[in-house]
């Protein structure tokens, strides 16, 4: 065999080789390829997914959102449907009321008009106002003492028997003299000043809180206090646990009564004796036939009368989050 034979095998053996390595890097660059393409896939897949839960928690939130703005938007229809009779009552009766002083020329001493009631609180607002804190006062302080006496009674008659039978026969003798009896000998006792008001007010608050109390503290189901026995419970914890809370819707119940009486009773008190307060100036307005500031006076305490009221409705729902049934 030739030289030149053998050099030309060997050449087609090397090409055979060389055409075998290129086919097999093919099938390894096929084969990376289609990884690669599987790898950008499977990501491509991954972010539609997020993409997709990004979405849907985007859509929940919006649906929340709205949810919540219609809800929000319900409660202040439901907010006016509320008030809107009231106010259109309230508007009636000043219309009316103007129209009869107007038409029937009612003096104005014996009854002004709505506007001119108004004027008074234009250009007599300082007169009102110094008047009106002193009355305000006596009212807070009145309310707070006599609630505060009223709950402590009703504590000691619920645990003492032999003390509610001696003084609740007492309290209701008390509250059956009228407070415009009972003024003149206070003031005669504690002279003019804040004192015999704030009394007075405390007096015409303590009886309605002292028998709602008195009812809410023995309100508590047998079962209830039979299992806080069993328990061992102390008179102290079956009074904190149980019994001050079903007698919180009693309470609140006196404490709206009493939060429009204790005005009323502090302006009783000015009448008898002092020189300032909205009692004192209905007075001297009475006496001195202003009729327009005898109505300002009078709308200014009843306005201080609705704000107690409110106040403590506000507080009631804040506090009561259940029903008495509910629980007890």
């Amino acid at each position: 065999m030739t030289a030149a034979s053998i050099e030309g095998k060997d050449a087609k053996r090397t090409s055979a080789a060389a055409r075998d390595a290129g086919e097999a890097r093919a099938v390894r660059d096929a084969g990376h390829t289609r990884a690669a393409g599987g790898v950008r896939e499977a990501q491509a897949v991954r972010d539609a997914g997020h993409t997709r839960a990004a979405g849907g928690a985007g859509d929940a939130r919006d649906e929340q959102g709205a949810r919540s703005a219609g809800a929000g938007r319900e409660r202040d229809r439901r907010r006016r449907r509320r008030h809107t009779p009231a106010i259109i009552t309230a508007a009636g009766i000043l219309v009316l009321w103007h129209l009869i002083v107007v038409v029937f020329e009612v003096p104005t001493y014996i009854a002004p008009t709505p506007i001119q009631v108004l004027q008074v609180f234009v250009e007599q607002g300082d007169i009102l106002w110094i008047n009106f804190w002193p009355t305000l006062l006596e009212a807070v302080a009145g309310f707070a003492l006599g609630n505060s006496i009223a709950v402590v009674l009703a504590v000691w008659f619920v645990h003492n028997r032999l003390a509610e039978r001696a003084f609740y026969p007492i309290a209701v003798f008390i509250n059956t003299i009228p407070i415009i009896a009972v003024a003149p000998i206070l003031v005669l006792m504690l002279g003019n000043g804040y004192a015999p008001k704030i009394v007075i007010a405390a007096l015409i608050c303590f009886f309605p809180t002292l028998v709602n109390m008195v009812r809410g503290l023995k309100a508590v189901s047998p079962q209830m206090l039979e299992l806080m026995r069993v328990l061992s419970a102390s008179d102290r914890e079956i009074l904190w646990k149980i019994r001050l809370q079903s007698s919180l819707p009693f309470l609140f119940a006196a404490l709206k009564i009493a939060s429009t009486t204790c005005v009323i009773g502090a302006i009783v008190g000015e009448w008898i004796g002092s020189n300032y307060g909205l009692g004192s100036l209905i007075i001297e307005a009475t006496y001195n036939f202003r009729a327009p500031l005898l109505y300002a006076t009078v709308i200014l305490g009843a306005s201080l009368a609705v704000a107690f009221f409110v106040t403590t409705t506000l507080i009631e729902r804040r506090v009561l989050k259940w029903k008495p049934g509910d629980v007890f």
